[in-house]
């Protein structure tokens, strides 16, 4: 889908990438200044907009309004989050579920390299790649036969740095740059018909067993919820790894399909984050609201 922009013909995905430019902005704004509550104008102001389109442009990124989208930030609702998507996941995982109804979420696999493969740091592997405008900012993704091995957020000023990473990480496969192929694969993701019953989308790993272990567990937790790095680690039979499973969580290869932005702390605190707090309380706040939106 296009719309017209100045004359040039902007896909829905491209407008939201823009609109986020103005929400991360904002939520740093937010950040920097909770305790005294900003008011609409005061926001507004901040990222050089009337109050009228400051608030349309985020009631069209964020389906809510700022003042909704305040309260899913605040400390006192991710505590409240966290209790309820422990109960969540401990009722339906008591009957043998993966996990709970996934309705806006994604069907992923995941399969991880051969301990021989992590060796040989992807020999024979094809890489296709391409950077794409997504609701969160730029993300440069990466294909293989076997799926996604790649999806990371990146600044303009930062594609060069963040590509000669991921060449780094599979330094023995060969590199195509494939616009065309990836961007079907990102539309899947972020399209406006990106919800659960699409064609699954398979990812191809690469790290030790614990992270891997990790990994599988942040694909059981529905889009909408949270953990605590401490229930993560309780959840995958290691109880006393909190710390591990957070440099896990950490090392996440691929973004926003494998949720590790669904991980907080047990305070409520919403902090570290591979591509930015700002970022990662964008997400968990956008699926906050679609997942109100549905119920």
């Amino acid at each position: 889908m296009t719309t017209a922009a100045g004359g040039i013909m902007e896909t829905t995905l491209e407008r939201l990438a823009r609109d986020y430019g103005r929400i991360e902005e904002a939520i740093r704004f937010l950040e920097a200044n909770f305790r005294h509550q900003p008011g609409l104008e005061e926001i507004a102001d901040h990222v050089h907009l009337s109050p009228f389109h400051f608030q349309r442009c985020f009631r069209r990124w964020a389906g809510v309004t700022p003042k909704q989208f305040l309260q899913y930030l605040t400390i006192g609702y991710a505590k409240e989050l966290l209790r309820q998507s422990r109960s969540l996941l401990d009722a339906s995982l008591g009957c043998g579920l993966s996990g709970p109804g996934r309705l806006h979420d994604l069907f992923v696999t995941l399969d991880a390299l051969t301990p021989g493969e992590y060796k040989t740091l992807g020999a024979g592997l094809t890489i296709r790649y391409g950077f794409h405008p997504t609701p969160f900012g730029t993300c440069l993704i990466a294909l293989t036969e076997r799926g996604i091995c790649t999806l990371r957020f990146v600044a303009d000023d930062e594609r060069e740095q963040a590509l000669e990473e991921v060449r780094h990480e599979w330094a023995c496969s060969r590199f195509e740059e494939d616009r065309e192929a990836t961007e079907r694969v990102v539309a899947q993701i972020f399209g406006t018909d990106a919800t659960e019953g699409g064609e699954p989308l398979r990812l191809l790993v690469k790290g030790t067993n614990f992270q891997v272990k990790v990994w599988e567990a942040l694909l059981r937790i529905p889009a909408g919820r949270v953990v605590s790095y401490g229930e993560l680690a309780r959840r995958i039979g290691a109880p006393s790894a909190s710390r591990a499973v957070g440099s896990a969580v950490g090392d996440n290869p691929v973004g926003f399909l494998i949720p590790c932005h669904r991980v907080i702390r047990e305070t409520g605190v919403i902090g570290g984050y591979r591509w930015g707090t700002a970022r990662k309380r964008a997400i968990l706040a956008w699926e906050t609201a679609r997942r109100q939106e549905a119920e």
